[in-house]
């Protein structure tokens, strides 16, 4: 008995678009992840395992996009090929058959693509805290802007002293209760 065809799309965040994976391909069953591969928390990546019958084939447009390291990568494929999953990744042309003997030219390619992967996230990573780290050099503000001002500070004292309680100050500035306090505690 033949399976079906699921397909397997992630993006590291809710303002990607996953539309390019695996465009154009048809496929019986969709499920899509928008999280970090480097997130243990991918609940449809676990509810597209769960589903996933003997006979079946998951396809991902990327190795990186099922995941980010390789000892997760080969565990994840292995449990797949153990239930009779086959899988195929479309960006690198790579194919795992159930039940075939093993190929150890794919799975070099594999381990070498996968090693590449988690390399490159090392780099993005070691990057990235430099740039911090430079940033923090020069004085930059590093996270989310401020949303209290220093005018805004002055009204919210304002209305402190005219009578009103914080949870009224806060929902005339449109700000939350803790950025009253904060303002409060700073002061």
């Amino acid at each position: 008995m033949d399976g079906i065809k699921i397909g397997y799309k992630r993006v590291s965040t809710v303002d990607q678009n996953p539309e390019r994976q695996l465009a154009g391909l048809e496929v019986d069953k969709l499920f899509e992840d928008k999280v970090s591969g480097s997130s243990r928390e991918r609940p449809q990546l676990q509810a597209c395992l769960d589903y996933l019958r003997e006979g079946d084939t998951l396809v991902v447009h990327s190795i990186d996009r099922l995941a980010r390291n390789l000892s997760d990568l080969l565990s994840i494929l292995q449990g797949l090929l153990d239930k009779q999953v086959s899988v195929k990744f479309i960006k690198e042309n790579l194919n795992f058959e159930a039940g075939a003997h093993d190929n150890p030219f794919q799975k070099l390619q594999l381990q070498i693509i996968g090693s590449v992967a988690e390399f490159e996230r090392a780099l993005i990573r070691e990057r990235q805290r430099e740039g911090i780290e430079k940033a923090k050099q020069k004085g930059k503000h590093l996270g989310r802007p401020k949303k209290i001002t220093c005018e805004m500070k002055d009204k919210i004292f304002e209305m402190l002293e005219d009578g009103l309680h914080q949870t009224e100050v806060a929902r005339r500035l449109n700000i939350s209760r803790q950025a009253v306090y904060r303002a409060l505690k700073a002061a």
